[in-house]
């Protein structure tokens, strides 16, 4: 039984972050009842387990377009400690499905809603995705230099940072005060105030002058040498990010590069561009693995750069659980790791797989 176990969740399905939400709620113990639309002919649709963001919820088709469902839907939000939604501005509202009516129903519900650009603003009426929230936000910026386009990796920074994790720390903090006080509300998740809310630590940084607003003259902009990605031999790819003095004096003693005067002050910010283009061609030498052999595990703070593949397999990642594996499918597991309320993955449901069940949990408690 994981720490939320107890906790009840409604779950409008949709796309993007809020079925993420869903699945970490579900990973921790809550009972997740997702609320799918059913197929034309009234049946069930085929699971596809590779969408394991399923996994661990109940769930019930439902036409809500139909009163009767809506209906359903309320009863079984009046049994809720949770509720999570991700349309657009409105929607729910059309549907009779609002905060207003639900909070009427529980006042004590906390009404989860993640959008893009949130309920209000001139933007949140608009189409978007991941890079263009985060571009609003500010959060992908700093992953540019001089000469790289600003880029963040897909999903990472908005969706899941900003949106599914924001989303989550807004719901356990409004379902704590509603435990102790009675008084449901509303949480309105927007991933460009959720991604720029995670960006604290580089807004520090930039406040403090370790970057600029001009890309590649700090380090952490990818202007030193000692803060990037390398390519190696094999087209493979490792990191290093030796900050602190003791690791890039280390880091510069096995590369055998202590008595080169290019490396020989960190933070000599002129020698920073001849410092990029000899690690480069050094990192050429060898392939990725033998780097790893070499400086994996040490304090020159040293990573390879994996692909999802390869990080399934890394040892350190094994030696975690990082990930699982359910029904051939492979899988991040869940994080983090408690040492007494312990989550166990569910099963993957098909669509109104839970139906009948979840009908008769409303006509059982009235």
């Amino acid at each position: 039984m994981g720490p939320l176990a107890g906790i009840k969740v409604i779950e409008i399905a949709g796309l993007g972050p809020a079925p993420i939400a869903g699945m970490m709620l579900a990973d921790m113990g809550a009972e997740v009842i997702l609320i799918e639309r059913a197929t034309a002919d009234g049946g069930a649709a085929e699971v596809v387990k590779d969408a394991f963001f399923m996994r661990g919820k109940k769930s019930i088709a439902l036409n809500l377009k139909d009163p009767n469902a809506i209906s359903v839907v309320l009863k079984l939000v009046a049994q809720a400690d949770l509720l999570i939604e991700g349309f657009r501005p409105g929607v729910m509202e059309r549907l009779g499905l609002g905060p207003d009516v639900c909070l009427d129903i529980k006042p004590e519900l906390v009404y989860g809603r993640m959008t893009g650009w949130g309920q209000t603003g001139p933007l949140a009426h608009a189409a978007g995705h991941d890079p263009n929230y985060i571009g609003v936000s500010g959060a992908s910026w700093y992953g540019g230099g001089a000469q790289r386009t600003p880029i963040a990796p897909i999903t990472l920074v908005g969706d899941v940072g900003g949106g599914t994790m924001v989303l989550l720390f807004g719901l356990m903090c409004a379902l704590t005060h509603a435990q102790k006080t009675g008084q449901g509300q509303i949480v309105d998740s927007a991933i460009t105030d959720g991604s720029a809310y995670i960006s604290s630590l580089l807004w520090m940084m930039r406040n403090t002058g370790q970057v600029q607003d001009e890309l590649g003259q700090g380090w952490a902009d990818w202007g030193s040498p000692w803060n990037n990605t390398y390519a190696c031999s094999d087209g493979k790819f490792i990191s290093i990010c030796p900050l602190e003095p003791q690791f890039y004096a280390d880091l510069m003693q096995r590369l055998g590069l202590t008595d080169n005067p290019v490396f020989a002050s960190q933070w000599d910010q002129a020698q920073w561009p001849e410092g990029i283009k000899q690690l480069a061609a050094l990192f050429l030498t060898k392939t990725r693995d033998q780097w790893c052999s070499e400086l994996e595990g040490t304090d020159v703070c040293f990573g390879p750069v994996l692909n999802l593949t390869e990080a399934a397999q890394h040892p350190h990642n094994v030696a975690r659980n990082t990930f699982i594996t359910i029904d051939g499918v492979t899988q991040p597991a869940p994080a983090p790791k408690f040492s007494v309320t312990v989550p166990e993955v569910g099963a993957m449901p098909k669509t109104g797989q839970h139906t009948e069940e979840i009908l008769a949990s409303i006509n059982d408690s009235n």
